[in-house]
């Protein structure tokens, strides 16, 4: 059995946490149902993400199963997020605990403020890149889609998250187990507007 949790907070990018919790979601249900995935606030009661979305979470910050996979979501939210010790001082113990700690959009500040990013290489949303390379102890992989490091990964902005979480499930479960929730979710991105398109 695998534990994910993703973390919310108001002001939570909605993709940045529903696009992994798909992912692993599909995952468990090929797994016939092997896995959990919770939703993990500071308090219990609805959540207001970042473009309106309102989202109840299945756990608090003191009573979530055991975690091997720890998703830090990023949007407005994380600003106020990075002077909550309650929320970085858990991010910090669940860290050392889990077997992979990731991170989607500007919750790499958040993993940083925490701690479990110092020293490593890492990506966020690319408006971001120059304010985390200004943070002088981390190495920032700016044109890569995720970047893992040790146990650490760290994803660019919003859709990203989902590449992040196929790598994820994939070196837990299996590359062919990967393809296989891909192929369910029907995930191969052409968008229709490329900037190089015709008018």
């Amino acid at each position: 059995m695998t534990g994910y949790g993703l973390l919310i907070f108001d002001g939570a990018d909605e993709l940045d946490f529903t696009g992994p919790w798909e992912v692993f979601a599909v995952s468990s249900i090929l797994r016939d149902g092997a896995d959990s995935s919770a939703l993990i606030a500071e308090r219990p009661g609805p959540v207001s993400c970042q473009k309106g979305m309102r989202v109840v979470p299945s756990h608090t910050l003191d009573d979530h199963p055991p975690l091997d996979v720890l998703v830090v979501p990023g949007g407005a939210g994380v600003l106020r997020e990075l002077g909550n010790p309650t929320v970085k001082d858990w991010i910090r113990k669940t860290a050392a605990s889990a077997a992979w700690t990731a991170s989607v959009s500007t919750g790499a500040f958040l993993l940083h403020e925490a701690g479990p990013m110092r020293g490593h290489r890492a990506t966020t949303h690319h408006a971001y890149t120059e304010r985390l390379q200004a943070l002088d102890d981390v190495t920032v992989v700016p044109n890569a889609r995720y970047v893992v490091d040790g146990d650490l990964i760290t994803s660019q902005g919003i859709s990203a998250g989902i590449d992040m979480a196929l790598w994820i499930v994939g070196r837990l479960h299996g590359r062919d187990h990967a393809r296989e929730v891909q192929w369910r979710l029907q995930y191969y991105p052409a968008p229709p507007y490329q900037a190089d398109e015709p008018l």
